[in-house]
């Protein structure tokens, strides 16, 4: 089935429903989905990077605060 979307004529308020109409329907179905081998190899990188102390886990407001600031 293909859907086309007039993303141009949609508003911001009906793009973000769109969205999470797809989130939700995908969150749904999450245990059918199977991750692609390149997530395993990153996560097991990053999990040998904390362990080695070369980097550390930061809590999300600390995060978006920061995101913030870098894009802005």
């Amino acid at each position: 089935m293909q859907v086309t979307l007039l993303l141009e004529k949609m508003s911001t308020e009906e793009k973000i429903q769109t969205m999470e109409t797809l989130w939700e329907d995908l969150c749904k179905k999450a245990d059918s989905l199977s991750s692609p081998l390149w997530h395993k190899d990153i996560l097991q990188e990053r999990e040998e990077m904390i362990k080695n102390g070369d980097d550390e886990f930061v809590d999300w407001e600390n995060a978006k605060n920061h995101i913030r600031n870098t894009v802005a």
